[in-house]
């Protein structure tokens, strides 16, 4: 091979790999449109999922609730199968696209049943008993939810290790810019939310589901072809196998050397840089102090012969790195479970919120209202001005005494957005009592479907304490996990996210049903005017004290991962960094 064909060949890698023209800021428009889309669909019918379920196919309310954080918690835990398919064989690019397929079809088998009449029980009226929408409709609905729950677990655990992966994090400038890109990705996220619950939510109330359901299909569909025309544009960075094999393969290893005496010299264990070139492009974990009876799995006993140690059997032996990503991930564990409590917290919005906006006067002007699915809106507005303020205001304020190129750690941020949550349910409760005073005083105690005349202002305060909530833990939640995620498990730190919200959906469930069988009924009532709800969200508040406070705890004994990065080959004489994340 010519000189110049090498040359050539060092060029292409290069390219490939995002060292010249691929990747960047100029992807994020084709990676982004995929996601919006989806959230225009999940949020849009999401957020007004209760008034489709309890108006359209006249579902009891509890169980319309639970249907509806049922559906959340699956669609939270799907992204974990995803983030294996995506780590393991198939890479980021094909997983988002496959998925976003399936997404498509689930949305328009959904669009469907809202357009044909037979596939939906009849409408009611007055005060007739409605007719519950029989097996066969619930199937479908069913059905067309399991497929955009299945399609949502390939976009959310790709779509922001993807979009990531289009920077290059042993280049300092690009770094900084990583950062900024999940303020960037929430933003966006949230404009597109907006958007649901404004727009699509208003075309749902008044036009009909056929096109509140429809649009946001074929917003999803240009999206996919969009996305897969930029292919060339995108850094591609090859699967490495899969990670829950790698982590099995510790415990095994460390199971069957568990009586096998502890090395004195951790650098006595075993490393093989070239086996775990894969796995560690941008850096290699090191040695930790913690969880030490892991470590036996890389220690060299006498039937490892010196000529295998090249290419060993993984489930005898394993490497330091290999050892320090299971390591990785269980240090991660207790400070990932405490954001499963606000997720159901901010849950409620959707169900009881919901429920509580549409008795009250929604009127902005004499002939508009605002739908009780948009009153999300302000949760939105909320989350977007806060992001926008740490942004522009908070980040360059606190850089100044942290030295932080991103202002605060993740654990103060997420600790900031806990507190926060623990108002916006205590502010709830005291909100429910006086919407039922006023119901009381007006006589409408009876009648769940009638106006009670006081205004939907008084929710607009529990609404916006959760956006800034959101805008504090959530996104502290997803960069904490991104960074302290193993490189090769970028996608499974995506899932695991996604996973904390499934898990706050269906702790909601289980909550609503516990609470609904002690109290026999009295707290959480058809009819709210009669029920306890104040109770309810005063139990939550309490709930999220407790989990604050080991919160707390753990983010105090949290050891952060060590990791020694690779620098760019122009400064590969320079050797490596130690980066300790603080």
């Amino acid at each position: 091979m010519t000189a110049e064909k090498k040359e050539e060949r060092k060029m292409e890698k290069k390219e490939s790999q995002g060292g010249y023209r691929k990747g960047g800021m100029r992807t994020m428009p084709f990676i982004f449109s995929n996601e919006v889309c989806e959230k225009l669909a999940v949020v849009g019918f999401g957020t007004n999922m209760l008034s489709y379920l309890t108006q359209q196919l006249h579902m009891p309310l509890t169980k319309a609730a639970n249907t509806l954080t049922n559906f959340g918690g699956t669609a939270g835990l799907t992204p974990l199968l995803g983030a294996f398919i995506a780590d393991a064989f198939a890479g980021r690019f094909w997983t988002i696209t496959v998925a976003s397929i399936i997404y498509q079809i689930g949305m328009t088998s959904l669009t469907i049943s809202a357009v044909l009449p037979h596939l939906r029980p009849p409408p009611c009226h007055g005060n007739e008993v409605c007719q519950e929408a029989n097996s066969g409709q619930l199937a479908i609905l069913y059905v067309s939810l399991l497929l955009t729950a299945i399609g949502s677990g390939g976009i959310r655990s790709c779509v922001v290790a993807f979009g990531a992966d289009q920077f290059d994090e042993t280049d300092p400038k690009q770094k900084t810019t990583t950062w900024n890109f999940f303020n960037w990705y929430y933003f966006c996220m949230g404009l597109s939310m907006l958007v649901a619950v404004t727009v699509i939510v208003y075309i749902q109330e008044t036009i009909g589901w056929g096109w509140g359901l429809g649009i946001p299909s074929i917003a999803m569909f240009f999206s996919i072809i969009t996305f897969i025309v930029a292919y060339p544009l995108y850094r591609h960075l090859d699967p490495s196998g899969s990670p829950f094999t790698r982590l099995v393969q510790v415990m095994v290893a460390a199971f069957k050397k568990r009586k096998v005496p502890m090395v004195s010299d951790p650098k006595l264990l075993y490393e093989n840089d070239e086996l775990d070139a894969s796995i560690s492009i941008t850096g290699k974990l090191l040695h930790s102090k913690q969880l030490r009876f892991l470590d036996k799995a890389a220690i060299l006993t006498e039937e490892n012969e010196v000529g295998s140690l090249k290419k060993p059997n993984l489930w005898k032996l394993c490497t330091v790195h290999r050892v320090e990503e299971l390591k990785s991930l269980i240090r991660m564990g207790p400070i990932w479970a405490s954001g499963i409590l606000l997720i159901t917290a901010s849950a409620q919005q959707n169900t009881f919120s919901l429920q509580q906006a549409r008795t009250m006067d929604r009127h902005l002007s004499h002939s508009f209202q605002i739908p009780p699915g948009s009153m999300s809106v302000f949760t939105l507005i909320s989350m977007l001005t806060t992001l926008s303020l740490y942004d522009r205001v908070i980040i360059p304020v606190t850089r100044r005494f942290t030295g932080l190129d991103r202002g605060i750690s993740f654990l103060h941020r997420m600790g900031i957005g806990f507190a926060i949550s623990i108002f916006a349910t205590f502010t709830a409760g005291f909100v429910e009592i006086k919407r039922k005073h006023v119901a009381s005083i007006h006589g409408l105690t009876e009648e769940p479907h009638s106006t009670i005349p006081i205004s939907f202002c008084w929710l607009i305060p529990q609404y916006a304490l959760h956006g800034m909530a959101e805008a504090f833990m959530s996104i502290g939640h997803l960069e904490f996990l991104y960074d302290q995620a193993p490189e090769s498990m970028r996608s499974t730190a995506a899932a695991l996210y996604w996973t904390a919200i499934s898990m706050g959906n269906y702790f909601s469930t289980v909550l609503v049903t516990l609470v609904h069988t002690i109290t026999k009924g009295s707290w959480l009532q058809d009819n709210l005017n009669k029920g306890k709800l104040e109770y309810f969200y005063w139990m939550i508040s309490l709930l999220q004290v407790l989990n604050l406070i080991y919160y707390l705890f753990c983010a105090k004994f949290y050891s952060w991962k060590p990791i020694q990065l690779h620098q760019k080959e122009i400064d590969s004489e320079a050797g490596v960094e130690l980066a300790n994340r603080v």
